[in-house]
C-alpha cells in the first residue's frame, strides 16, 4: 500500500499544476522558481506571463504538465484593472467606447515587451466598466491570451480623446480556473513545511491533476494499434479512430485518448470532425506532444505475420 508521500511523488511524476496567486513585485519567472523549490521538483514552468507589478492567477506546471502549456495558452484570460483617464469623461461615454473594443483588435507589443514587436490580432471577449471614481475607472476584461492590457488602456484613452494609462491590474481567471482556486505563496510554504514534518496531505491537496486541463478540449478516442503508433511518434490516420465524442473544426487543438480514457497525446486536427473519418490517407491529427510511454505500448505494426503452410509440389 502506498502512503500520502508516495501520492505526492506520483502526482508530480505524472505531471501536475498549481494555481498560484502571484503577488505584485516578483516576476513570473521568480515565482515559478520559488514554487519549484517549495514543491521539491526539478522542472516547473508557467503559462501566461504576468508583469512584476501585476498580481493574480498564475498557472504553473510541473514535469509532464509542461507539455500542456500550448493548451493553457488557448484559454482566455480574465482581468480586473484600474484605468486612469487624463481628463474627466462621462461614464456613459466610457461605456460606449468600451463596447467598441469588444471583438478582434490590432495590438503592437509595448516597447519594453520581451517579444518581437509585430502587430497582431487579439480578441476581446468582454469589456465592461464596473465602477468609476473621477478619472479612475475599474474595468472587467476577458480576452485572448497574449492581449496587452496596458496597450488597451492607452488605446481607450486615445479613442476618448483624452489619453489614459493602466494604473493597476489583476488576473482573476484563466479559462475554467478562477482566482478563488489559487493559493498564496505563504500557504504553499506552509504546505511544504508540513510535508517536511511528515504530513504531505496539504501539498497533495494543492497539486491539480493534468486532466483538469486537457478535458476542456475535444477528445479523439483511438484504437489499440493507433495508440501504439502514437506512443512511438506517429500521427493519427482516420482508420485509427474509435469515437469522436465532441465536434471540432480543422486547426483545433484536440486530445488523443485510448479506449480507457487515458491521455496519449495532444495534437492539431487537420480536418473538421464531421469529415475526418472519410479521409482516405495521411494523418488526420498531428500529434504535437506525446504523453504515452512507448515502453508500455508494443510496436504492433512490427509484429511478424504468421507464415502459413506451403502448398505445391
Amino acid at each position: 500500500m502506498t502512503g500520502p508521500e508516495d501520492a505526492v511523488t506520483e502526482r508530480t511524476a505524472q505531471g501536475a499544476f498549481l494555481l498560484v496567486d502571484k503577488p505584485r513585485g516578483p516576476s513570473s519567472h521568480q515565482v515559478t522558481a520559488w514554487v519549484r523549490d517549495l514543491v521539491g521538483v526539478e522542472v516547473a514552468g508557467h503559462a501566461g506571463t504576468l508583469d512584476p507589478n501585476v498580481s493574480g492567477l498564475l498557472w504553473i506546471g510541473i514535469g509532464p504538465a509542461l507539455k500542456l502549456i500550448p493548451l493553457v495558452l488557448e484559454f482566455p484570460k480574465r482581468y480586473v484593472g484600474a484605468v486612469v483617464l487624463h481628463a474627466d469623461v462621462p461614464p456613459r461615454e466610457v461605456d460606449r467606447v468600451l463596447a467598441e473594443f469588444v471583438g478582434p483588435v490590432y495590438q503592437t507589443p509595448p516597447v519594453r515587451s520581451a517579444v518581437k514587436r509585430e502587430r497582431r490580432v487579439r480578441t476581446i471577449h468582454r469589456l465592461a466598466r464596473l465602477e468609476s471614481e473621477g478619472t479612475r475607472h475599474l474595468i472587467d476584461l476577458t480576452a485572448d491570451s497574449g492581449t496587452y492590457v496596458r496597450t488597451l488602456a492607452v488605446d481607450l484613452g486615445d479613442a476618448l480623446g483624452v489619453g489614459g494609462h493602466l494604473e493597476e491590474l489583476r488576473r482573476i481567471g484563466t479559462g475554467p480556473f478562477a482566482e478563488t482556486a489559487s493559493v498564496r505563496l505563504e500557504s504553499l510554504a506552509d504546505a511544504a513545511a508540513a510535508r517536511a514534518a511528515g504530513d504531505p496531505a496539504p501539498m497533495l491537496a494543492l497539486l491539480h491533476p493534468i486532466d483538469e486541463v486537457w478535458r476542456e478540449f475535444p477528445a479523439v478516442v483511438v484504437k489499440e494499434g493507433a495508440a501504439s503508433a502514437i506512443a512511438h511518434g506517429a500521427g493519427l490516420a482516420s482508420g485509427g479512430i474509435l469515437a469522436l465524442p465532441r465536434s471540432f473544426a480543422a486547426g483545433a487543438s484536440v486530445v488523443l485518448v485510448d479506449r480507457q480514457g487515458a491521455l496519449l497525446a495532444i495534437g492539431t486536427a487537420r480536418h473538421d470532425s464531421d469529415a475526418i473519418r472519410s479521409v482516405p490517407r495521411g494523418w488526420v491529427v498531428d500529434a504535437t506532444r506525446v504523453f504515452a510511454d512507448p515502453a508500455r505500448f508494443p510496436a504492433l505494426w512490427q509484429r511478424a505475420k504468421p507464415v502459413g503452410p506451403r502448398t505445391g509440389g
